[in-house]
């Protein structure tokens, strides 16, 4: 557990010692010519994204939750498709769907009467407005989850007593079961700005200058290590403001709806209300995901058609993603077991105790770019000491074994997706009752032996579900990635962002589409928990 707590400190502490032994030099160039355009920039970006997602989210919550409406069952699960597309394969998408001379602009100006792009043209999508908008249709189901949970859950006395004092359907919405959703809410939107803030494909693609792709065009296009963790310490400053206004967001806003709580029912819905309800449900699903994905699959199977099987090159690209993506898995559900399970043993815990394993979670709120550099100078120093362990004893065989190999990538994703592991060991030592365990210690089992006997057998299904969500995160991840790779090493992600770079889109699409069926695995999985859920309930 102290290996777990140091290993997410330590790059926060690196982060630090990089940004210090900058020049004020440095400082003065990034004050008048970098932060400033970048941190309105980002700062915009993330109010923008933010009320997108908390719109399209709290809206189709709501309206899956109240109302009975033509295919309300399957757009309730559908809502949640999004999550499997990644925003910067959306933006790489939408920048060939919508192109000047593509499908979407050529079939407008044929139905118009016009004939070439010069005569009628939509707006470019490489803007603020622009990238406002992709991402909100990407990020919002983190706002449905969280809030439709809250809905589902709300007592039904409540609005029916807000209707018998005279208030209408929006009234009630706004006074009563929105405030008590802001809980959810909060939590939803903190998880929407945090992958805003990682995010450098989509932002880039679609030129935006974020703090974020600042850092990765300080370090890598100019070579200034000292500026980009800077720019990243400021981006350290953002993390911790937003999980300090989501921390007291829920703190100050907590309530209780009674013992005998009966869930709302929904209201049923006929004629034009029913269609237009139909439609604002599924438009967050047509725009966040099928779109994306039709144009993928089209873009894919046209790709083989004309030229073959994929090249041994994206081949090899997505070898290198399944074996690393495998190797952050399994060290990063080993790590999570032992810290759940050495928290979940200690009888009375100090307070450093307590707050080593909410420590060891905070990596999950480092943004990629961040995460790099921070691991740059303790992976650096570990190297240094294996090279003088090698002068020392004489073991030429002793190489650098971190810096230029994919270990650093896998330590990365570890520190990054532990959160994961760690909630579903908890979640799942939660589950088990005291019972067995007290069983355990009357017939003098030891503490391994109860793990191995007693906790394992009952914690495969919350390791199972562990794993998927920390391997299919590991297969997204580009920030992090881009930074610490070593050369002539590419992962789906990395070479979807190359070939973007190149505007060779097609070659690109059978690496997005690979990681999108990869993404929709663990929604369905949670779309048949949450049905199974509601049956018991209802049960």
């Amino acid at each position: 557990m102290l290996l777990a707590g140091f290993a997410v400190l330590a790059p926060v502490l690196s982060l630090l010692v990089l940004a210090v032994q900058g020049s004020p030099g440095h400082w003065a160039h990034l004050l008048d010519h970098v932060l400033p355009h970048a941190f309105v920039q980002t700062v915009t970006l993330l109010i923008g994204v933010g009320a997108v997602s908390a719109a399209l989210g709290v809206g189709g919550a709501w309206l899956v939750t109240a109302y009975d409406f033509p295919w309300r069952t399957t757009l309730s699960w559908a809502l949640m498709l999004p999550l499997a597309v990644p925003t910067y394969i959306v933006a790489y998408a939408y920048l060939d769907v919508l192109h000047p001379i593509g499908p979407v602009q050529g079939a407008l100006r044929w139905a118009l009467g016009y004939d070439s792009p010069r005569e009628f043209r939509l707006p470019d999508l490489r803007n603020l407005p622009g990238a406002i908008v992709l991402m909100g249709f990407v990020l919002y189901p983190y706002v449905y989850l969280t809030t439709r949970s809250m809905f589902a859950t709300q007592a039904a006395s409540l609005i029916e007593a807000s209707r018998l004092l005279g208030h209408g359907p929006r009234s009630t919405f706004f006074r009563v079961v929105l405030p008590l959703a802001r809980p959810a809410v909060a939590v939803g939107l903190s998880l929407v700005l945090l992958e805003t803030l990682n995010d450098i494909g989509a932002s880039e693609f679609l030129g935006i200058q974020t703090l974020t792709v600042s850092v990765y065009t300080t370090w890598v296009s100019r070579s200034d290590l000292a500026g980009a963790a800077q720019i990243a310490l400021l981006m350290l400053g953002l993390v911790i403001a937003l999980i300090a206004a989501e921390r007291r967001g829920r703190q100050r806003l907590r309530y209780s709806a009674g013992r005998r709580a009966h869930p709302l029912r929904p209201r049923r819905l006929e004629g034009v209300q029913a269609g237009l309800a139909t439609l604002l449900a599924a438009a967050p699903v047509v725009i966040g995901f099928l779109v994306p994905a039709v144009y993928l699959l089209q873009q894919t199977v046209g790709r083989l058609a004309q030229e073959g099987p994929p090249s041994v090159q994206l081949l090899r690209a997505g070898w290198n993603t399944v074996a690393i993506s495998l190797w952050a898995t399994l060290l990063t559900l080993a790590l999570g077991l032992v810290v759940a399970w050495s928290a979940h043993i200690m009888i009375r815990p100090r307070r450093w105790q307590q707050a080593l394993p909410r420590l060891a979670t905070l990596g999950y709120a480092l943004p990629g770019t961040v995460l790099a550099i921070g691991l740059l100078f303790p992976v650096m120093a570990l190297d240094h000491a294996l090279v003088w362990l090698r002068d020392l004893f004489g073991l030429d065989s002793v190489r650098l074994i971190l810096m230029g190999s994919p270990l650093v990538l896998a330590v990365a994703y570890v520190i990054r997706f532990l959160t994961i592991s760690v909630g579903s060991v908890e979640a799942g030592l939660a589950r088990i009752p005291a019972s067995m365990e007290q069983a355990a210690r009357l017939l003098n089992e030891t503490l391994n032996g109860t793990l191995r006997r007693v906790h394992l057998p009952l914690l495969k299904p919350a390791l199972a579900t562990a794993a998927l969500l920390v391997f299919v995160d590991s297969m997204k991840e580009l920030s992090a990635t881009l930074l610490l790779r070593p050369m002539n090493f590419e992962t789906l992600a990395t070479w979807l962002y190359g070939e973007a770079a190149r505007g060779t889109y097609e070659e690109g699409a059978i690496a997005a589409l690979g990681i999108v069926l990869a993404g929709l695995i663990p929604l369905i999985m949670l779309s048949r928990v949450q049905q199974h859920n509601r049956h018991e309930h209802h049960a």
